[in-house]
């Protein structure tokens, strides 16, 4: 991984890493320290992540090339602008997470001229870089010769999130444009080079039989789109897309949405069930401590951003969102809670169909949602 991504982007011996990454994540630790160990890259450092400090670090250590994962990107957007963040030598910001909305504004803000965007898993056999610059894309593969690297996206059934198979019991190739799963990495006719940690049961539910002809694949189960070219765009994980209304709801999208319309405020987007209602309902998390948000012009902004299926149905307001050491969010707990105000003592609120906006959610109002009595 840390040879791909050094000969794949253009790296060299005399570039200075800035690595403020967790080191027990392979992100800081193949590809960051791995440059200094394989390659004599200079790596920098840090104990932690400082959206603060970290353009001061990158100007005072002559740094050229910056490691993100995650949110890093968005905290770093969301400081007051400075003069010390144009006066430094990065030309290059590698990692993965960087949301397609705010791509662009990073690059010219910044003054970073290339985006080094990858795509895998530390257990996977393979990965996927974006090694054109594109903007948004997290990798690619050749549409000439496609089966020159072992990399399938094949269709999947919308509902169930299963394979789709032909006649002849093979997964669907699909074409280009169209919204499928990254089941990624042959690992050829016999066996899979690694167990997962729970044993057999998670092995199997990892690895797809006859894929291809004769070939198994290890399935990392994220919707991913390609283009024409052969450039991939990460869409969303399988396990936070939901169906709403008849339609796909990426939460990956929606979060970035609401973040830009939010000024940056950490967003958690996912469903939760309605009873009686088919699909999930969206709802979203906000940090906001000062509870700054203005509701009515939120509610605006939110027609003009987003089709009124992908809007929320429910919106939480928090002091912070819960993430995990790689500054990923976690949504497990808060969507278990769900939209029920007598769990949970954050102000919640509901989107109103008859009067357009969001109506504080009380006790009396979420009865009415779970009895049927009031329109979704």
């Amino acid at each position: 991984m840390a040879a791909l991504v050094y000969y794949g982007f253009g790296m060299t011996s005399d570039d200075v890493m800035y690595d403020c990454l967790p080191l027990y994540h392979s992100a800081g630790n193949i590809v960051g320290v791995g440059q200094c160990l394989i390659h004599g890259m200079t790596v920098v450092i840090k104990k932690k992540f400082s959206a603060s400090r970290f353009w001061d670090d990158c100007a005072k250590y002559n740094c050229t090339i910056v490691q993100y994962i995650g949110e890093i990107c968005r905290y770093l957007l969301n400081q007051p602008v400075k003069d010390i963040e144009r006066q430094h030598r990065v030309r290059m910001a590698l990692g993965n997470g960087l949301r397609q909305s705010i791509w662009e504004e990073f690059t010219s803000r910044f003054n970073v001229p290339q985006i080094a965007e990858f795509y895998g898993a530390t257990e996977c056999n393979c990965s996927l870089g974006n090694f054109g610059n594109m903007t948004g894309a997290c990798g690619f593969n050749s549409q000439i010769l496609p089966f020159i690297y072992p990399i399938r996206l094949v269709k999947v059934d919308e509902e169930t999130m299963e394979l789709t198979r032909g006649p002849d019991g093979v997964c669907i190739p699909c074409k280009p444009g169209t919204h499928i799963l990254v089941h990624q990495c042959i690992l050829g006719e016999a066996k899979p080079k690694a167990n997962w940690w729970n044993g057999q049961p998670q092995t199997v539910s990892k690895v797809a039989q006859k894929v291809a002809v004769t070939k198994m694949l290890c399935l990392l189960c994220d919707v991913l789109i390609m283009d024409q070219y052969g450039y991939m765009y990460f869409k969303d994980r399988t396990g936070d897309t939901f169906r709403w209304k008849g339609e796909n709801v990426s939460t990956t999208e929606v979060e970035g949405t609401l973040s830009r319309l939010l000024d940056m405020k950490d967003v958690v987007v996912y469903g939760v069930e309605v009873p009686g209602a088919e699909g999930k309902a969206g709802m979203a998390a906000v940090a906001d401590p000062e509870r700054s948000t203005d509701l009515d012009k939120f509610g605006k902004d939110l027609e003009k951003a987003l089709p009124p299926y992908a809007r929320p149905v429910f919106l939480r307001f928090l002091n912070e969102v819960n993430k995990t050491g790689t500054y990923k969010f976690q949504k497990t707990e808060m969507r278990r809670e769900g939209f029920d105000p007598s769990i949970t003592s954050n102000k919640l609120y509901f989107l109103d169909p008859s009067r357009g906006r969001y109506v504080e959610l009380h006790q009396e109002l979420y009865s009415s949602i779970i009895s049927g009595k009031q329109k979704l």
